[in-house]
């Protein structure tokens, strides 16, 4: 397979001006001494990515940075039989935006052992609509069915529902049978969520706040992606024996409670990490979104845009004016 000499990167810098994140052409033999090349077709916008190209976030460690923590598509040149030129691949995390080059890039050279084969029923798009956030959530439901909560347990609360992980989590909780409850700080938002299959939607100002040491057992599982006071509250509010999932900082990442829900409800506060996650861990992620989502369910959860609509997508997201996923074609 072909490739060619330049192509297009959005790379972070310091400079003179100081920092910035901005499209450059890049030629391949820039990019890292890794045993697989791969022609990128899209990639996605996550939090972690939006503090990153905005710089309102020491994200990269290492500068310059091509920003994108994942990206999907086709394996151009291995230097690993475990891989060929054709296959269809992604890649979730693995220090990518922050130590190693990421994915939005039209071309990527990264490590053999980083990569999975995308699903047989997804094409790069679709996998990026999941993507990180999709993964991500994923990942927390699969620890929730691993703590033994069943749909008969009662109600998984879903903070920042209208954001990349919630949306997706809300429409796999749903899938699964469980009463998935939103919480999201947006009314206009409230439609969207209960299309996704939410039974009711809570405005966050019912979390984000001081909580008591304990407070009215509401929830079974939840998942969390703010932090801070929301997941204190939660914490506060989570069942006997029940499991709150913690994947995400967007309110911050202090945590004021006590050890009461832990002593006397037995609850369980299960860190999710999705950049470092073994691959059996990934791999099984992966292979329940292939048999929960369709490219329907995908399409109504995304937008596609290009590259060049940073930083604006960026700041967007990080004021709180996006919802859903965002799926970036590197080559638009």
């Amino acid at each position: 397979m072909k490739y060619p000499d330049k192509f297009t990167a959005l790379v972070a810098s310091d400079g003179d001006a100081g920092f910035s994140a901005e499209l450059k052409d890049v030629s391949i033999n820039e990019l890292p001494d890794n045993d697989v090349l791969v022609k990128i077709d899209y990639s996605t916008l996550n939090y972690k990515d939006a503090l990153a190209v905005s710089g309102r976030g020491k994200i990269c460690r290492n500068l310059p940075m091509v920003c994108g923590i994942d990206f999907a598509g086709t394996v151009v040149e291995s230097k690993t039989s475990a891989w060929s030129a054709g296959d269809q691949v992604l890649v979730n995390g693995f220090g990518m935006s922050e130590i190693h080059w990421g994915g939005y890039s039209q071309y990527q050279r990264v490590r053999s052992e980083w990569l999975i084969r995308t699903p047989p029923n997804f094409d790069s798009k679709a996998a990026m609509a999941i993507g990180t956030a999709g993964y991500t959530a994923m990942l927390c439901i699969n620890a929730i069915k691993d703590h033994g909560v069943t749909p008969e347990d009662g109600p998984v609360v879903v903070t920042g529902a209208s954001g990349g992980v919630g949306s997706v989590a809300i429409s796999l909780l749903s899938q699964l049978g469980y009463e998935a409850v939103a919480v999201s700080g947006r009314e206009s938002m409230h439609d969207y969520l209960m299309r996704l299959g939410a039974s009711s939607v809570l405005s966050r100002d019912e979390f984000s706040r001081k909580s008591r040491p304990l407070e009215k057992e509401r929830w079974s599982a939840s998942i969390d992606s703010v932090g801070s006071s929301t997941l204190a509250t939660l914490l506060a509010q989570t069942k006997y024996n029940g499991i709150v999932t913690a994947c995400g900082l967007a309110g911050g990442l202090d945590l004021s409670c006590t050890v009461m829900p832990f002593i006397l409800r037995g609850v369980t506060l299960k860190g999710v990490d999705s950049v470092m996650a073994p691959m059996a861990d990934r791999e099984r992620a992966w292979a329940s979104l292939s048999q929960l989502l369709t490219t329907t369910d995908l399409n109504s959860l995304c937008t596609v845009k290009g590259m060049s609509e940073f930083p604006s997508l960026a700041d967007q997201l990080l004021d709180g004016k996006l919802n859903g996923r965002v799926v970036i074609d590197v080559n638009a």
